[in-house]
């Protein structure tokens, strides 16, 4: 049996007011069942605020469109009759999220259920590659995850891309990626492209603002209101969540710390300044100390996966190597730094850092919090912790594809079509 993926409505001028209501008072019922194993209809509406009967009619176009499914029957006590629940389903819609850095590209596919269809990392010189190989390349990869979920009996409706520089979210545009050598890059277009019919809509935003929306929905400190969290990658970058919600600024550019100057007598950055905050504590810098042999960059030097330098550096702590020992001591002590400017200037609760800094945190942390108590101007009232992220490196991929699903959720008048029905035998 083929499997024909879900249709989207094609985007055009805002719905009129009584269909912007449903859509609006669709994704309120999703977002309960979102939140919750099962309820029954009785229980949203009182939830919601929704009158019963308005419930029982969203609840059956939603069932139509196949996002939720009746589960059983509820009884709420002796007396009174059982109410059937349902349960959010969609596990023929499928969301792809990517993510390429400069070593790699991952892939994390699920489904609106939240089933993991695919999750890879796939190790690729993307800085040395240019803009049009790795686009290519990272076409190819989405071309196999994207069959992957298919034959899971998911079609992605939509996909999103994670990209370490700075984005025009709106346009799908990779306005500058300094440690890729991009510029003005339509990555989101030429993705579609790449990917052909069916078309499927593709989003492009900053990795440390997906990894960021990671930590917040499923992380080590996730729910937290007021919280940082840290790329640990070849370039640093953050995502801020203030009051539950992403900070992205006035133009959408906000985050990039990594390009904080904190050294003016330093090195050269990739962005062309001097002595930014990743040229102390990115892995390039981390991998220059520890194994100088090793270095990004040199001649004739393979790619390999970043774990694997990560993994040989932890092999080397363990055993009291003094250069690693060194290195990393100092990386954590930029780290703090960082870390209490933006402590100061955002007020945290927790700073989540992921990527590398994570697998090394035991390291790494000693050093980095010492200095953030030392230098946060409001301790102790301020109570800010560093945390090590559970997510590693696939925290942007994992939020890229809850990003597809949040949109997804927002409107869910895009998925057209019922699920397959099964073949008759």
């Amino acid at each position: 049996m083929t499997y024909k993926p879900p249709s989207r409505v094609r985007a055009g001028a805002p719905p009129a007011g009584s269909a912007a209501l449903r859509r609006a008072n669709l994704s309120l019922v999703l977002r309960e069942l979102r939140d919750h194993p099962s309820l029954s209809r009785a229980h949203i509406a009182e939830a919601s605020g929704l009158h019963r009967a308005t419930v029982s009619n969203l609840m059956a176009e939603l069932l139509e469109r196949g996002l939720v499914r009746e589960v059983g029957v509820e009884h709420a006590g002796a007396v009174g009759r059982p109410r059937r629940a349902v349960a959010l389903h969609g596990a023929h819609v499928g969301a792809l999220g990517m993510e390429i850095n400069v070593d790699y590209i991952a892939v994390h596919g699920t489904d609106l259920s939240g089933r993991v269809l695919v999750e890879r990392r796939v190790v690729y010189d993307a800085m040395g590659s240019g803009p049009d190989n790795a686009v290519r390349r990272l076409g190819l990869v989405a071309k196999e995850a994207v069959e992957a979920m298919r034959r899971a009996g998911a079609a992605p409706a939509g996909i999103a891309v994670a990209v370490p520089g700075l984005v025009d979210v709106a346009r799908g545009v990779v306005t500058l990626a300094p440690n890729l050598y991009w510029r003005d890059l339509p990555l989101a277009d030429q993705l579609a492209s790449l990917l052909g019919p069916p078309r499927v809509p593709v989003r492009v935003d900053n990795d440390a603002n997906l990894a960021a929306l990671a930590e917040y929905t499923s992380g080590v400190a996730a729910g937290t209101p007021h919280l940082v969290y840290l790329t640990g990658e070849v370039g640093v970058g953050s995502g801020v969540i203030v009051g539950g919600e992403l900070m992205r600024g006035a133009d959408g550019f906000s985050g990039e710390v990594g390009h904080l100057q904190v050294d003016p007598n330093g090195t050269q950055c990739g962005c062309g300044r001097i002595g930014c905050w990743e040229t102390k504590v990115g892995l390039a810098a981390l991998v220059r100390a520890a194994m100088p042999e090793q270095a990004y960059g040199l001649p004739g030097m393979p790619v390999p996966d970043p774990g694997e330098r990560v993994a040989d550096i932890a092999r080397g702590l363990a055993s009291g190597e003094r250069r690693m020992m060194m290195a990393v001591a100092q990386v954590g002590q930029w780290l703090g730094l960082g870390g209490s400017i933006l402590a100061n200037l955002f007020n945290p609760r927790v700073i989540v850092i992921g990527g590398y800094f994570a697998s090394l945190a035991e390291w790494l942390l000693p050093h980095a919090q010492d200095q953030l108590r030392r230098l946060v101007v409001a301790a102790p009232a301020a109570q800010c912790r560093l945390v090590a992220s559970t997510l590693g490196f696939g925290a942007a991929s994992r939020g890229a594809a809850s990003m597809v699903i949040s949109d997804i959720i927002d409107d869910p008048t895009t998925i057209m079509d019922s699920p397959p029905r099964p073949a008759p035998y």
